[in-house]
């Protein structure tokens, strides 16, 4: 049979896919697997009372049950889990210090569309601000600093690549010469006409990389200036599920279209996505969730409206999802310093999000056959070279760096950790 050039898309070598598929089998039944590769959350016990609770207590409640399962919702999402996020938001941009509210647009209803996750907001977005344009120009997603998130690479619908991106300035660490920490090198940007949008990930998957207030304050500023949106992916990030271990502060304006998501709260299973967009910009994502979905899915939003009701989930990001997280790097951490205390590894700061960023210097192979041997050693990791998307130069540390996620439970980190040291110990000293 033959296919269309649309189903071209689905041939190439998908980072997203590896992982994914990774995910979902295991490698060899014969060897006990160490999944310290996908984006799975971690199980913490608490957050798994509060949702078994919700879910006891939503189906207690004569009717509701029945209405979940057979109702669609409207394109745009639950008018219930909708107005729960607009008073989220009006207490989290309330000044603490005069208790008077910081200057911000209103968010209304006509703000905030739901959507079947972070990776179908995402494929939406992009293609509305890249691509070809009714003028016939071609115009791209600027990504100011790479590595980003995996996920975005292969969304694209036209033939033409859908990002640009810059390489960051690598910034050593001066008190710990094991760390280091990318930042945006604002010198080398250039915003042209050809670009769309610009998007930033805050924390940043797969680094753990969070931007400043002031690099994200000029990014907005640069967006403003060029009359194009900043995209702003928190699906780590505030104000849930808070997995940053620095303070910064919430940022929304009319032209940042802030993109959230359950998964990372302990969901990934609901497929659920929160977008906090101009009018606009949610009037053709609902017109899109229309014609690609019918209708978001009812299930997630109903398990989690009464905990932004009732005002309890932001204190349960901060009190267990975000301690429980920092102390698993930190032990991740440790396990990596112990177990490669001989080699040239660098580690990037852990500043949020469930994944370190290993970076091994001047590594005899390629990233890449560092995963296909670790993978035959059952241990699942992602190689780095597949979180660079529009970076179109040749740059050899991209093909020097792992994704590690600690969210694994403790048993399979420490092995885990402990083949990865082996396996690049080997190629050091094979050379």
């Amino acid at each position: 049979m033959q296919f269309s050039n649309f189903s071209n898309h689905f041939d190439t070598d998908s980072g997203i896919l590896q992982l994914m598929t990774d995910l979902g089998q295991s490698v060899n039944p014969n060897i006990e697997c160490q999944m310290l590769g996908g984006g799975n959350p971690a199980a913490i016990e608490k957050m798994e009372e509060v949702f078994r609770q919700e879910m006891s207590t939503f189906m207690e409640e004569t009717g509701q049950f029945e209405s979940m399962i057979g109702n669609y919702d409207s394109p745009q999402g639950s008018r219930r889990f909708i107005h729960a996020l607009i008073n989220l938001f009006d207490q989290i941009y309330e000044c603490q210090e005069t208790g008077q509210k910081s200057i911000h647009p209103q968010i209304t209803e006509k703000n905030i569309a739901i959507t079947n996750g972070s990776q179908s907001s995402f494929s939406i977005l992009f293609n509305l601000f890249a691509g070809k344009f009714p003028d016939e120009t071609i115009k791209k997603i600027l990504l100011p600093m790479a590595p980003e998130y995996i996920g975005y690479n292969d969304v694209g619908l036209g033939d033409d690549a859908l990002f640009i991106a810059n390489k960051p300035i690598i910034e050593h660490q001066i008190d710990d010469p094991l760390f280091f920490k990318y930042r945006v090198d604002f010198d080398n940007i250039e915003i042209s006409n050809s670009i769309g949008a610009i998007c930033v990930s805050r924390p940043t998957n797969p680094t753990g990389n969070v931007i400043t207030d002031k690099e994200l304050d000029q990014l907005s500023q640069m967006a403003a200036d060029a009359g194009i949106p900043l995209i702003l992916d928190g699906a780590y990030g505030l104000p849930f599920p808070n997995i940053i271990f620095s303070e910064v502060r919430p940022i929304w304006n009319e032209n940042t279209i802030l993109c959230l998501s359950l998964s990372k709260l302990g969901l990934p299973g609901v497929r659920t996505g929160v977008v906090i967009a101009h009018e606009r910009v949610i009037e053709k994502l609902t017109s899109a969730n229309a014609i690609y979905n019918l209708s978001p899915g009812r299930f997630g939003p109903a398990l989690v409206t009464r905990l932004f009701e009732s005002q309890t989930l932001i204190p349960l990001c901060k009190e267990i999802i975000r301690p429980y997280y920092l102390k698993k790097s930190q032990h991740a951490i440790s396990l990596i310093k112990e177990s490669m205390d001989d080699l040239p590894v660098r580690i990037h700061l852990s500043e949020g999000a469930i994944f370190l960023w290993l970076w091994f210097e001047n590594l005899p192979i390629s990233s890449e056959v560092l995963y296909h041997r670790l993978k035959q050693r059952g241990v699942m990791v992602i190689s780095g070279h597949h979180f660079f998307p529009g970076l179109t130069e040749e740059w050899t540390h991209k093909h020097q760096c792992i994704r590690v996620s600690y969210a694994a439970e403790n048993t399979q980190l420490v092995k885990g950790i402990e083949i990865i040291a082996q396996e690049v110990r080997t190629a050091y000293h094979s050379v």
